[in-house]
């Protein structure tokens, strides 16, 4: 049985990666959705009808959820054609003046489960299968006053292409895809929406948009996805353009 694993699955980008993935990943059996937030899984599972929906309540940071997952991927002798790594979380305001606690939670939930989640799936992997992890813009340049989440995401971004690399030989792929700003709770429950005169002017990426084209990068296995011309060109800049004044463009 091929499945795909995704986490964060409960709303934004990873609710809708759970509805597009039959549509670019038809061979696929089921879809484990991962996330703690069970009623909202349990909607979702309602709301698609193409592919099985299988809702699976855990926290990706706790070692015994973890643990658990994979025990049952194991015992149902499932194969992960496809690993979704989209839990994450990000918090905007000075660093000095920041919840240490909500920061935390950034850099265990988009650092250090992420890694240990990565490295557990990888035993269920066959030949062909593929990793799709959500990065950001954010990962391209430093950004201040989000100073702990651009750090994290450019730890994802790099993890993913040298893990893309060291597949390579066992035709598997990591694919890390790096959208901008989305209408979704990622901008409040973050502190993000009113108190960044950045954001408020930056063009977004509609949500279904990315989805399905990263789904589509994996798929032709690329390294790195950027949706929308404006932040192909921005990822092409970030290249040219001295960092000291990169850093300041980049402040949100």
């Amino acid at each position: 049985m091929k499945i795909a694993l995704l986490t964060g699955a409960s709303s934004g980008l990873g609710r809708m990666f759970a509805k597009k993935i039959h549509e670019v990943f038809p061979e696929i059996d089921e879809v484990w959705v991962v996330a703690r937030r069970l009623d909202r899984l349990e909607t979702l599972q309602k709301e698609v009808t193409d592919v099985k929906i299988v809702p699976v309540a855990a926290d990706v940071t706790l070692d015994e959820d973890r643990e658990a997952i994979f025990n049952r991927v194991k015992t149902e002798n499932a194969e992960i054609a496809l690993l979704i790594n989209n839990a994450g979380c990000g918090f905007h305001g000075a660093f000095e003046k920041s919840n240490m606690e909500e920061q935390a939670r950034c850099i265990e939930l988009n650092v250090l489960a992420m890694t240990k989640f990565t490295r557990s799936a990888l035993n269920h992997m066959p030949k062909g299968a593929r990793i799709l992890t959500t990065s950001s813009i954010a990962s391209f340049v430093p950004n201040a006053n989000m100073a702990v989440y651009s750090a994290s995401k450019a730890y994802a971004t790099f993890f993913s292409r040298a893990l893309n690399e060291e597949l390579h030989a066992s035709h598997r792929s990591a694919t890390a895809v790096c959208p901008a700003p989305m209408n979704t709770e990622f901008l409040t429950v973050g502190h993000v929406k009113g108190n960044s005169k950045t954001f408020d002017r930056l063009p977004y990426c509609d949500v279904e948009k990315v989805a399905v084209g990263a789904l589509k990068a994996a798929k032709m296995r690329k390294a790195v996805y950027t949706p929308r011309a404006f932040y192909k060109f921005y990822r092409i800049l970030v290249r040219l353009l001295p960092e000291g004044l990169l850093v300041k463009m980049a402040k949100t």
